[in-house]
């Protein structure tokens, strides 16, 4: 079921006012793969009167104004991408298409949208209810961040917002506590009165941000933002108290002075158990762009995940230049087979559904009902981490779940295919002495569209390092296993091949670390690559701390990166065999 996006709409559901208007940078996708619409359903689901205003004009108060001024809060996000990702490239120039807009054309997300539609919701309702930020984007700068397009630190973004608190993560647990305190909060107020007095009855929320005259009692306070914007030494620190300080079985709580108030972060809200998880995706989606906005034109996105699955959350691969250990965690949370079969039942039921499932993954797609149960006890080692620099021995690797959950899924009636689009960790399957040769066999002989994704990033050790990943051992030994399958096969299957990801320029690659990758892939992988973007440094990643600092944050040594944008694209023409370059680039 949609929810109303105008006031007509409203009133086909009885409704005069609302309680919660949430503003997004996505058009409004109902679809599980969109957080917008799981919040919104959810707090539906829970008895609230929710609206959804999607890429409002922010020249006009004809879209922030329709659904008038909610009860309880407004909800604001850039959408499924931070808002710089979504509009430029790694050379920093502008996009022309935005997969989430209808018809495709990038115009109608703002930069920065986050503080431009708490901006817009300020200038049209003055005095107006609390405005709480969510999504990725103002996940990832919740904190002092480097800003990779201003070249800058900037403080968290819910100074230049101006709002009054920042969901960060997975935000269902934390919104529905929110809600409810708003709603008793309300029943309690002046109903005349737009505002709250102060918010500190919000104050005990997990996993959210909120600003303060002063630091919380038994916190962790940061270095100051003035002090990290000049001083890289303390800004690596205040990082690491930072990112040492997400997994919600130990972290702490922080406080960083941003001007003469404090940014005060609470600990993060714990991970969905399995249970809550598959309540998630038991909730009723249309799975369809809203017709408000599907008349618009097509939207590309609806393209991938319409007919997909998502089997987990999380992941434990912590490649330093993610943004997911941030945001979704470390943790991985698998859904219940149940509740996964039941989602693809509906799926086979969905007008122009043709038998095709276009993924069924995740972040990482083979890490489903794989991870270490110390961790789920106990929250992620202080000390070490999973994958890197070898998996750990704790970690019980055995790809039968995911096998069992295929298996399941293709013996439904109505489903022709199931696809795996989502990348897979090589390194996982190769470790996986019980079922890994059978889980390849499998994706070879039901799973592939022609190409399966994986993503060595690169072959170089030192860039490998920097970047958090597993040698150049792990893909030889999973392309020779993958071919020597494919090749078994071939007589009963079309010819497959592996796609790999790579990445240039991540800071510690020069010019000659991107030839010896340009040669590996000639002589062993018989490829020249395609699938190649120059590195973009992400908000609170430790990628883009050393971006910024030109420090190794492990060791604390001096390394090399790469700023030059012309340089940066001469490292990927290398490895594409596009453009001029030389060898004699060694930098």
């Amino acid at each position: 079921m949609f929810l109303p996006t105008t006031k007509e709409e409203m009133q086909r559901f009885g409704w005069d006012k609302l309680d919660i208007v949430l503003v997004t940078g996505d058009t409004y996708i109902d679809s599980p793969y969109i957080g917008t619409a799981v919040l919104a359903n959810l707090l539906y689901k829970n008895g609230y009167r929710v609206g959804v205003i999607a890429q409002p004009d922010i020249r006009s108060d004809s879209d922030i104004t329709r659904l008038g001024e909610p009860e309880l809060f407004w909800g604001i996000t850039a959408g499924s991408l931070d808002s710089m990702v979504a509009n430029y490239t790694a050379s920093k120039k502008k996009r022309k298409f935005d997969d989430f807009t209808p018809g495709g054309e990038n115009t109608r997300r703002p930069d920065r949208a986050s503080i431009v539609y708490s901006n817009l919701v300020k200038r049209y309702f003055k005095n107006t209810k609390p405005l709480v930020l969510g999504g990725i984007e103002a996940s990832l700068r919740r904190i002092a961040h480097y800003d990779y397009w201003s070249d800058s630190i900037k403080r968290s973004v819910l100074f230049d917002a101006k709002a009054d608190i920042i969901v960060y993560g997975m935000a269902e647990k934390a919104i529905l506590e929110l809600a409810l305190k708003f709603k008793s909060k309300a029943a309690d107020s002046d109903p005349e009165g737009s505002r709250y007095e102060n918010l500190n009855f919000l104050h005990d929320v997990k996993g959210i941000c909120y600003i303060s005259k002063e630091p919380r009692k038994d916190y962790i306070v940061l270095p100051a933002y003035e002090v990290v914007r000049q001083d890289n030494s303390k800004f690596i620190e205040m990082f690491k108290l930072f990112y040492d300080n997400t997994d919600p079985a130990y972290a702490k709580g922080l406080c960083q002075m941003q001007d003469t108030r404090y940014l005060v972060q609470n600990p993060p809200n714990n991970a969905l158990t399995q249970k809550e998880l598959d309540e998630i995706y038991a909730l009723k989606y249309e799975r369809d762009v809203h017709p408000y906005y599907r008349k618009q034109g097509p939207t590309k996105a609806l393209e991938t995940i319409r007919f997909s699955v998502a089997t987990h959350r999380g992941c434990y691969g912590e490649c330093n230049f993610c943004s997911i250990s941030v945001h979704q965690g470390r943790t991985v949370t698998s859904r219940s087979e149940e509740s996964i079969l039941n989602e693809v039942k509906a799926i086979t039921g969905l007008t122009g559904f043709k038998g095709y499932l276009s993924d069924v993954g995740g972040p990482t797609a083979n890490m489903y009902m794989i991870e270490c149960k110390k961790k789920l006890q106990r929250g992620s080692c202080r000390d070490k981490r999973c994958l890197y620099p070898k998996i750990c021995t704790e970690m019980p690797l055995n790809h039968s779940g995911q096998l069992s959950l295929l298996r399941k899924i293709r013996n439904i009636d109505g489903i022709k295919k199931v696809f795996v689009a989502s990348g897979i960790r090589h390194d996982m399957v190769v470790e996986d002495s019980k079922c890994g040769k059978r889980y390849i066999e499998c994706l070879v002989e039901n799973h592939i569209s022609g190409q399966l994704k994986i993503a060595p990033e690169h072959v170089s050790p030192e860039v490998l390092r920097y970047m958090g990943k597993p040698g150049a051992y792990y893909l030889k030994q999973f392309k020779d296993e993958f071919n020597r399958i494919n090749n078994q096969k071939s007589g009963y299957y079309k010819k497959q091949y592996l796609t790999y990801y790579i990445i240039a320029a991540h800071p510690g690659c020069s010019f000659k670390d991107m030839h010896a990758l340009k040669d590996y892939a000639v002589r062993e992988l018989k490829i020249t690559p395609e699938q190649v973007q120059v590195f973009t440094p992400l908000p609170s990643t430790y990628s883009a701390l050393m971006y910024h600092t030109c420090i190794d944050p492990f060791s604390g040594k001096e390394m090399f990166v790469e700023k030059d944008l012309g340089k940066r694209e001469s490292q990927k023409a290398i490895v594409v065999g596009r453009g001029h370059y030389r060898r004699r680039h060694s930098t």
